[in-house]
């Protein structure tokens, strides 16, 4: 890939995703985009590329980028803030920006990754796992917003039948790069923060409702590789583990020589979900892709990077 294009790029998976990028292909030419709404520039301390400051969707593409064909586009940028319930400003941020990247990208038919997410699953009340041929049930806009991505993409597909257009529904994402979200970061990272303080880590009461935590390093690779993909696709992209709160604490523990019981609080929201799980078949088969770093490996490498024992 000589011309690449990364939104969303200062965000939390973004910048890890341009970062790796630019390790892999150090000729190409790589070109960002972020209004750093949902990032910051701290994330890309090292990049050597372009960085184009913009609402991707209030950007005037063809005129920022006049007859310059891409080989990959990477569409990461999005309101992630879940909390986020302006009903308009979510979906238009979200459904619009990508409408317009799909225009864009139509005529030259740029092979496009975009994040999807797990949230269009919804909120399950039994141990189910989640595999990509389900109905969408988004319980928020964010996730409403999200389904329709997955529509405008397929339909994009089906008028143009060559044109890889590749969805991602990431899982709960942690790793290096996400501190800047705050509140928004990964349970991992919220409750290393307690232990590291000396805290008890705080989780609702039993700490035995489950997680797919799937480490950004294992999101980065599946995102570079669905560019590669044979056709257009939705694909999940998790661990495949449904890991427990109480179990991340145990790892905590074990990374950080800590011996921390959980402080359990009552839950206060009706509507929680008790499970996620990724159903990483289609994955597998279809990209050869399996995950490298399990819960355990992953909280173990993050702890590392945490402490600055290894470079993220």
């Amino acid at each position: 890939m000589k011309n690449i294009l990364v939104t969303g790029a200062a965000g939390f998976i973004g910048s890890n995703l341009t970062l790796k990028l630019q390790e892999l292909h150090p000729e190409a030419r790589i070109v960002v985009v972020d209004d750093f709404r949902s990032g910051s520039f701290k994330n890309l301390q090292g990049f050597k590329g372009d960085f184009v400051a913009a609402d991707v969707s209030r950007l005037d593409w063809h005129k920022q980028f006049k007859d310059l064909a891409f080989d990959a586009i990477f569409h990461e940028a999005s309101i992630t803030d879940t909390t986020e319930h302006g009903q308009f400003l979510q979906s238009h941020d979200n459904i619009e920006g990508f409408r317009k990247l799909l225009e864009f990208a139509e005529p030259h038919q740029t092979p496009i990754v975009y994040a999807s997410s797990a949230a269009t699953y919804g909120i399950s009340s039994t141990a189910e796992v989640n595999r990509e041929d389900q109905p969408p049930a988004p319980a928020n806009v964010y996730a409403f917003t999200k389904v329709q991505l997955d529509n405008l993409g397929r339909a994009a597909a089906r008028k143009n039948p060559s044109w890889r257009i590749v969805g991602l529904r990431y899982f709960n994402v942690y790793g290096p790069r996400e501190p800047h979200k705050m509140a928004a970061a990964s349970m991992i990272f919220q409750l290393y923060t307690q232990m590291k303080a000396g805290k008890r880590p705080r989780v609702f009461r039993g700490g035995e409702h489950k997680r797919d935590f799937v480490y950004v390093k294992d999101v980065v690779t599946l995102t570079i590789r669905a560019a590669s993909a044979p056709k257009a696709a939705i694909y999940n992209c998790g661990s495949g583990v449904a890991f427990s709160f109480n179990e991340m604490i145990a790892e905590l523990n074990k990374n950080l020589g800590t011996n921390l019981e959980p402080d359990y609080i009552d839950n206060p929201y009706a509507f929680y979900q008790p499970h996620t799980e990724a159903d990483m078949t289609k994955a597998r088969v279809e990209l050869g892709h399996v995950p490298a770093f399990p819960p355990v490996l992953g909280i173990a490498d993050y702890v590392a990077i945490l402490e600055g024992k290894r470079a993220a």
